[in-house]
């Protein structure tokens, strides 16, 4: 060895002895003889076939290691300044003095020279990969490299990720995406899973979820503890419900090329830093076999080859929109850092009205510096590149900043990528398509006159039929809209100022009638139409409408104005009639009533009419004491409003009253009820609950015609009573009701009440029930107290009234 050799012999330095992997593999040969006993032919064959295997292990071993023992050479030849025989010669001695094989040495050569992401995640592999030698674990991870960035074939990539690298850290599959410029998947390779199952993923369409696209849209990577969390359909789920999940983006200089996915058998606990970096080395593998893949069509197509930027020029060129071609800039450190334009199209319209010469060429953020800004134009263009998703956008707000002068245009956009370029269309809005927008709209609106006018430039154009309108000349200056009133009757101030702040302030679409008077002094009833239009940011922009002569019908308004005399008449009978209901229900149900003198019983009841007068109903309480000494206590609710359902509520209440000095039992009440109801009172429809209380017993019979049941509070406890059967009031001629018997105990309070309490709009009744539950857990210490905190809390918004009796047994 010469004294230069000696010098740099530190190459291989810190290199411990040990035994080797690949010393640890059984002889290659045939199988010794088991024993003096004949072996049987199928003996025979399985020991051959077990002897072929281990050859074409072996076999494969040294396949993957002759490149990583090359490279090993190259480094030496660089380090030591010599050629590739002395080399040769110089590995074989440093592999001897260290002891190991020659493939783990050249590992550890790679590894000090390099200093790249695969031997700074080393250290992270060595102590993940539980049992694994470390020399093995290093020529593993050297191996995978090796293999991924020589085979050309996707399938070969996942199964040398696979075996060499992800194995030992548990995983049991790994699938590699191909990311389409559709933002399609396409299964480029797989390993671990059937080849039923890979058939059946090869293609996943645009926009369907699966753990890969999660991959693809997050740029960060995705790690899923278990699959039965994400809920997400993938690759093999059915194989590994419960198993973690690893999706990972494959791209290299800024640009997304697919997804690395790794399954685990089990659940996937949070991993250290150093694990999370390893895979995205991996990832990083798979991206440069996924360039060349995204090339063509291996699943049964013909290969095809995306177009290029040459390519999409001539299609740019052949467009009817203005469109520029944009292709990746990337930095010395092959990050991408901008895009260029390649081309722009003889349609193309700068918004800073430049030629076309002076933006071709240029770099995207040095044209318009703003893209990057507000409008996120540079965002969108980098994320169509790395995913591949198409973008479009109506009436985007694009700023252009020239010579620090801020310039505002807004365009439709339309983003695409092609090959590895990106095809941006917009087509900004000019003085043409302005002025047919204007047209559609004026036959939108059916207007005769129509204008539009620029808030942000004070730009105002009219047609011609607006300037014979009001009678100035074509070449005259049309009048802005904050300038109408002064060409207006002056009592028509009020419904002109109030149209204004209408459209500009409140962003609404707006109308308002005037008396237009004209230069020549002709005045015109007009109407006057108009909508605000706002771009992107929600920005007030543009007004746009119309002016229309309604002179013949403001005459006809005029004979309809006795017509409106003659409904305000009937509005106020109705009123009328309505107040005229409202006191007949107060003069029969007043909001308080009087406390019954019942000993060990407190009895109190609150009525609460409806908060608007059309809604007044036939909701109903009683609470009396019966010569027999039994308290009648009953609520109800007619259905309907207005007087019909008041006086149908007085029928129904002094019916009961009436039936049940009879002795009666509540069931039986219902049943002469539903008759009185369905006979006598015009089949009028309704719901009651009735009860009996035994002071002397403590006990409630209680029966109810389609009612809410009532609720019991017991000490801390608030729960409805068991339902018994019994259908509303009047539906049929004749029904059955079912009674129920319930025994007090001391200081229980019973709520029974009227669905206006509780009667939501948008919710059901089962959970305005449990909040009613809720309120009445905290009782006041008194009964009143309890019933008027029952009304002050509760959640009902149908204006609907409501009745509430409450009794107290002490």
């Amino acid at each position: 060895m010469s004294t230069s050799e000696q010098q740099r012999e530190p190459v291989g330095a810190g290199l411990r002895p040990e035994t080797s992997a690949c010393e640890a593999q059984p002889p290659v040969g045939d199988p010794a003889p088991s024993g003096p006993a004949e072996v049987s032919p199928v003996g025979r064959l399985a020991a051959t076939v077990e002897r072929l295997r281990r050859e074409v292990r072996t076999a494969q071993a040294e396949a993957e290691g002759r490149a990583l023992i090359e490279l090993a050479k190259g480094i030496l030849v660089e380090r030591l300044g010599c050629g590739p025989a002395q080399a040769a010669r110089q590995l074989e001695e440093l592999t001897e003095q260290a002891k190991v094989t020659p493939l783990e040495f050249a590992v550890e050569v790679i590894n000090q020279a390099a200093r790249d992401r695969v031997s700074e995640v080393t250290d992270a592999f060595l102590a993940a990969a539980a049992g694994a030698p470390e020399r093995d674990s290093a020529v593993r991870l050297r191996a995978a490299e090796s293999g991924a960035l020589a085979a050309d074939d996707t399938q070969a990539v996942a199964d040398s990720l696979l075996e060499h690298a992800l194995r030992p850290l548990g995983a049991e599959a790994v699938a590699v995406w191909a990311a389409g410029a559709d933002g399609s998947l396409t299964l480029a390779g797989s390993a671990g899973f059937s080849p039923a199952e890979a058939t059946r993923w090869r293609y996943v369409p645009p926009e369907v979820a699966t753990v890969a696209r999660r991959g693809l849209t997050e740029r960060t990577g995705q790690w899923f503890t278990s699959l039965a969390e994400t809920g997400l359909p993938t690759i093999g789920r059915h194989l590994y419900p419960d198993g973690g999940r690893v999706a990972v983006p494959a791209g290299t200089g800024g640009r997304i090329h697919g997804v690395l996915e790794i399954a685990w058998p089990g659940r996937l606990e949070p991993q250290p830093p150093q694990i999370v970096r390893q895979v995205e080395a991996l990832a990083e593998l798979c991206a440069h076999t996924l360039e060349t893949y995204t090339l063509r069509q291996d699943l049964g197509h013909e290969p095809r080859v995306l177009p290029d930027a040459a390519e999409l020029m001539d299609l740019a060129d052949g467009l009817h929109d203005p469109a520029l071609v944009l292709v990746p800039h990337v930095d010395g450190s092959g990050q991408l850092v901008d895009f260029r334009i390649q081309h722009v199209n003889s349609r193309f319209l700068d918004p800073a009205g430049r030629p076309r010469a002076v933006v071709n060429g240029a770099l995207l953020l040095e044209a318009y510096p703003m893209a990057a800004g507000k409008s996120e134009l540079f965002q969108r263009v980098e994320r169509v590149y790395a995913t591949g998703e198409s973008f479009r956008a109506h009436r985007m707000h694009l700023t252009a900043l020239v010579d620090q002068v801020p310039l505002s245009a807004v365009a439709d956009i339309s983003i695409s990528r092609h090959g590895n370029s990106v095809l941006l269309i917009w087509r900004i809005e000019d003085e043409t398509a302005r002025l047919a927008s204007l047209l559609q709209h004026a036959q939108r609106l059916g207007r005769i006159g129509g204008f539009e006018e620029n808030l942000l430039t004070s730009e105002i154009t009219w047609n011609d039929e607006l300037f014979s309108l009001y009678g100035r000349a074509p070449t005259s200056s049309p009048v802005p809209l904050e300038e109408l009133s002064a060409h207006a009757h002056p009592d028509d101030a009020v419904a002109i100022g109030r149209f204004l702040r209408t459209l500009l302030h409140q962003r609404r679409p707006a109308s308002a009638a005037f008396r237009l008077q004209r230069p020549d002094g002709v005045t015109r009833h007009i109407r006057v139409v108009a909508e605000p239009v706002l771009d992107t940011d929600g920005r007030l922009f543009v007004v746009r409408g119309a002016y229309q002569d309604i002179s013949a019908q403001h005459w006809t308004e005029v004979a309809l104005a006795a017509t409106r005399d003659q409904l305000a008449h009937t509005e106020q009978q109705a009123t009328e009639r309505n107040r005229l209901t409202l006191q007949l229900q107060h003069a029969i149900m007043p909001p308080t009533q009087a406390p019954l003198q019942v000993p060990g019983l407190e009895v109190a009841v609150r009525y609460r009419p409806a908060e608007t007068e059309q809604l007044v109903g036939g909701d109903w309480y009683d609470a009396v004491v019966l010569p027999s000494g039994l308290v009648l206590l009953c609520v109800g609710d007619v259905a309907g409003h207005g007087i019909e359902a008041a006086t149908s509520m007085v029928v129904l209440r002094n019916a009961l009253r009436g039936l049940a000095v009879t002795g009666a039992g509540p069931g039986q009440l219902l049943s002469w009820l539903n008759i009185v109801a369905h006979h006598l009172t015009g089949a009028v429809t309704a719901t009651a609950v009735c009860a009996l209380y035994d002071p002397g017993r403590r006990t409630l019979r209680w029966a109810r015609a389609g009612h809410l049941p009532p609720v019991l509070v017991r000490g801390p406890e608030a729960a409805p009573l068991p339902l018994v059967r019994g259908m509303l009031l009047g539906a049929v001629p004749e029904a059955a009701y079912e009674e129920a018997e319930l025994q007090f105990a001391p200081e229980d309070t019973l709520l029974m009440y009227t669905d206006g309490l509780i009667e939501r709009r948008d919710r059901s009744v089962e959970e305005s029930l449990t909040h009613l539950l809720t309120t009445a857990r905290s009782a006041p210490r008194t009964l009143d107290q309890q019933l008027d905190r029952l009304l002050t809390y509760s959640k009902s918004d149908t204006d609907d009234d409501t009745c509430i009796v409450g009794i107290h047994v002490a």
